[in-house]
């Protein structure tokens, strides 16, 4: 199964984002802008990353028939800034649930050889990760 995501945005950081399905629907602004309900790439960026790995995280959980109360994940996402020079780097804190420390360091190490956004970043992005 397949999945393509389309969304369009105009006028770039400072436009306005749509999907082709309609759900998401915003206007974008540079990070530290005043413009109100405005959100940013690095902010999609965060919670597509943060859902996804805790989809992983659930994912290798249940083949390894673990089951954790609950699976929370915080993605940082940093627009770093070199002169003209533009790079992210993330750093993942994900929080398992219901499980000692061994096992969710297992479970968090398996998902991120999963997790898609982990797979598009390898070699390319910093990620941290910093089990909570």
């Amino acid at each position: 199964m397949a999945y393509t995501a389309i969304a369009t945005t105009t006028a770039g950081r400072n436009g306005h984002v749509d999907s082709s399905d309609g759900v998401l629907h915003h206007d974008l602004a540079m990070p530290g802008s005043d413009k109100a309900n405005a959100t940013n790439p690095e902010q999609l960026f965060a919670a597509g990353y943060s859902s996804c790995f805790g989809s992983a995280i659930m994912a290798v959980a249940g083949a390894g028939k673990v089951k954790p109360e609950a699976v929370h994940v915080t993605a940082e996402v940093t627009l770093n800034v070199n002169g003209s020079d533009y790079s992210l780097s993330v750093k993942l804190k994900p929080k398992i649930d219901g499980v000692d420390r061994a096992t969710a360091e297992e479970l968090v190490h398996k998902a991120h050889q999963v997790c898609p956004y982990s797979k598009a970043t390898r070699n390319n992005v910093p990620v941290e990760i910093e089990l909570q």
